[in-house]
């Protein structure tokens, strides 16, 4: 599947723009010409230069540190926010599927409550309970996603269920425990990781939109969704502050999206050829 993956021009793009913010997000401290909190209102709206290569912002504060450190957001939200989401879904959706009966239905029903509410309605009211903070937004994140990938789960361990091999592996004596955690889970791990790569990119642009609307984060901090809400009101005047933190999201969206359907076909060939 790596060999696969690696020989597919659309998986290698999207996995070296992945790599690129990757690098940009770790590396951050380093590779910054200058901190990106620093405020000197005498050089706000600076232009392009060499001690700042994007210029200054309306708070004389580089542009360009502000969007690598703004990296460091994005991705340090959606990336453990997802692998919780996979952790928990991987377990309750095997669980469901292969118990069935009243823990299957209550599973469900679980799920349907949760569907019910846009995302949106789910991230307000836990961020308002529990206030502003990374903390919270994580754990508003993983609430208003795990049932959607919970409820795929349980589909694919559902179908793999009633494989053969599921069968004989009963009939050998095998417990269930170890038909799940042996079988059923490391055949329907790919399709897992595909659901999850393009999870990121929609967990990236949501929390980029929670933050342009003023939830989760504090005033001020380098995030892209809350750069891209203090530079709407110099759209007119200066549109470059509001172009750079887009291009980050959208740059970010694209490697994640890019990588996971690449992975989709590589994974499922016989879907795409449907």
């Amino acid at each position: 599947m790596i060999k696969k993956t690696l020989h597919n021009g659309q998986a290698l793009a999207g996995l070296i723009i992945i790599l690129f913010i990757v690098t940009v997000a770790v590396f951050a401290p380093l590779l910054m010409p200058n901190d990106p909190d620093k405020i000197d209102v005498l050089k706000k709206f600076l232009p392009a230069s060499a001690q700042y290569p994007l210029g200054t912002d309306q708070l004389g504060r580089c542009v360009l540190s502000r969007l690598m450190i703004g990296a460091r957001y994005s991705l340090g939200i959606a990336i453990p926010s997802l692998l919780a989401v996979g952790v928990v879904g991987i377990m309750l959706g095997t669980a469901a599927a292969y118990v069935g009966g009243r823990f299957e239905r209550v599973f469900l029903v679980v799920c349907d409550i949760f569907m019910a509410f846009p995302p949106l309605v789910i991230v307000l009211s836990l961020v308002g309970a529990l206030g502003q903070g990374i903390g919270n937004i994580l754990i508003a994140v993983f609430f208003s996603t795990w049932v959607w990938f919970a409820k795929i789960v349980r589909t694919y361990a559902k179908i793999e269920q009633n494989k053969e091999y599921v069968t004989a592996s009963k009939i050998a004596g095998c417990s269930d425990l170890g038909i799940i955690v042996r079988h059923i889970i490391p055949n329907i791990l790919p399709q897992c990781i595909v659901y999850l790569s393009t999870g990121i990119a929609s967990v990236i642009l949501m929390v980029s939109s929670f933050s342009f609307l003023g939830l989760g984060f504090e005033k001020g901090v380098a995030e892209w969704g809350a750069m891209l809400s203090e530079a709407k009101s110099n759209f007119y005047t200066y549109p470059s502050f509001v172009l750079y933190p887009g291009a980050c999201i959208l740059l970010a969206a694209a490697g994640f999206n890019l990588f996971g359907e690449a992975l989709r076909d590589v994974v499922s060939p016989e879907e795409v050829s449907q």
